[in-house]
């Protein structure tokens, strides 16, 4: 609450008094002389509090980072449980090479018809060069809203026709008849269904996802939606291993498109695996 308060005052909202004092952001919590001067920074006139203990506390290598810069500096930080931290995020951005009609992609589709968004997500097979091909988000002010199922099907169509598809992956909930039409139109050896409620190969492919980003061995195009969906995600534990979910079952911040950049990018993978880079695609004819 507070830190939506923030930033409703950073936004220029009226009828709100805001007033807070906090550390220079991103200090050294190993030098402690930086760290004494942002917690007294932080704590302002408050004479009675303990600065000493205060920066024994942050120094403590049983205290997270996270933990040091919000609690004790007052430093807006992430939720503590996300998936994907900014920074790492943003060092994966590349706007060059960009991504032309003809190459090779792989595709992620996650589908729901009316209560929560549909996306499609392509990933280049020879960088990892993620980008939207389609958003429908369900925008919480019409009760009655559904996806636009003939404007999902025209992006499926317009993505094959455009690029050399060479793998996709969608979730089958509410989509396994289109999954099937698709696989029969375009390739049964193009076309797969990947269900996302099997945790094991879903922790899997998230973790796979979650150290290409950490390594920049993916790149995408910093698109809004896709940043957004991203950085939305927490981390859900399960003995499978980990899984991404929203903050809350009846969150507003949504993370369709974070699932679909998964899938797409483990279909960039298991094409690869397949030996379709590069590879000529081949017409028998027949005499």
């Amino acid at each position: 609450m507070a830190q939506r308060t923030h930033e409703a005052a950073e936004a220029g909202a009226g009828r709100i008094l805001y007033d807070c004092v906090e550390a220079t952001a991103d200090l050294d919590l190993k030098d402690r002389d930086a760290i004494t001067r942002g917690v007294r920074d932080a704590y302002g006139d408050s004479h009675w509090v303990d600065v000493e203990g205060i920066v024994d506390a942050i120094q403590d290598p049983r205290t997270p980072a996270g933990v040091a810069y919000r609690f004790y500096l007052n430093n807006i930080q992430e939720n503590a449980d996300g998936w994907v931290t900014k920074d790492s995020w943003e060092l994966c951005f590349s706007e060059e090479d960009p991504i032309q009609p003809g190459e090779q992609i792989s595709i992620g589709f996650d589908g729901s018809l009316r209560g929560d968004s549909s996306g499609i997500i392509g990933c280049r097979l020879r960088d990892g060069k993620l980008f939207k091909l389609g958003l429908w988000e369900n925008p919480r002010t019409d009760p009655e809203w559904e996806v636009d199922v003939l404007s999902v099907e025209a992006a499926v169509h317009n993505a094959f026709r455009t690029y050399k598809v060479e793998w996709m992956y969608g979730d089958p909930p509410y989509w396994q008849e289109a999954l099937g039409r698709w696989a029969m139109e375009f390739g049964e050896d193009r076309v797969f269904e990947y269900w996302t409620n099997r945790p094991t190969r879903m922790a899997q492919a998230t973790e796979r996802f979650h150290s290409a980003v950490a390594m920049q061995d993916l790149k995408h195009e910093n698109d809004p939606d896709l940043s957004r969906h991203v950085l939305n995600a927490v981390t859900r534990e399960v003995p499978q291993g980990i899984l991404i979910t929203k903050d809350s079952p009846r969150s507003k911040k949504k993370i369709d498109l974070a699932v679909c950049a998964i899938l797409a990018f483990e279909a960039r993978a298991d094409a690869i695996a397949d030996g379709r880079l590069n590879a000529r695609r081949r017409r028998v004819i027949g005499f």
